[in-house]
């Protein structure tokens, strides 16, 4: 019914090679919006797992490789990582990289769109030092289409 409150829940999967690996996801996650028939609202994304992040960006390859350049200065590879020291795994960049972009958004919903801008895409970042399958979980709420 119209203007009945909705939550609708899904998942994605979305594989990625060794990080900084990024993929735009903006068509899957207009795709849950579409399905969750919700008009007004918002969508919440959260990736799951330490050594991954969301973000938005212009995705285009220039500010791409500048994202994976940039997020190599926050946290470079090679380091000492005290996470390496007890683990061995070579990933404690991985997951100071994921921590300081962050593992969710919240976006907007208007009339049944993702309210982004015009270069606007929400992106799925791999930080980890092989590759991985990310589940990234959606939670759209809002008032329903009708």
């Amino acid at each position: 019914m119209q203007g009945e409150t909705v939550i609708y829940c899904n998942e994605i999967h979305v594989s990625l090679d060794r990080g900084p690996s990024i993929r735009d996801i903006t068509a899957e996650i207009q795709d849950c919006v579409d399905r969750s028939r919700v008009n007004q609202g918002s969508l919440h994304a959260t990736v799951t797992g330490s050594t991954g992040s969301l973000t938005t960006i212009e995705y285009e390859p220039g500010v791409v490789e500048d994202l994976k350049e940039a997020i190599a200065r926050l946290a470079p590879p090679g380091l000492v990582y005290r996470h390496e020291l007890a683990w061995h795994d070579g990933n404690g960049h991985s997951h100071v990289q994921a921590a300081l972009l962050g593992p969710s958004l919240v976006l907007p919903v208007r009339k049944g769109m993702l309210y982004l801008g015009t270069w606007q895409q929400t992106v799925v970042i791999n930080h980890d030092n092989r590759a991985r399958e990310r589940k990234v979980a959606l939670t759209v709420m809002g008032t329903c289409l009708g």
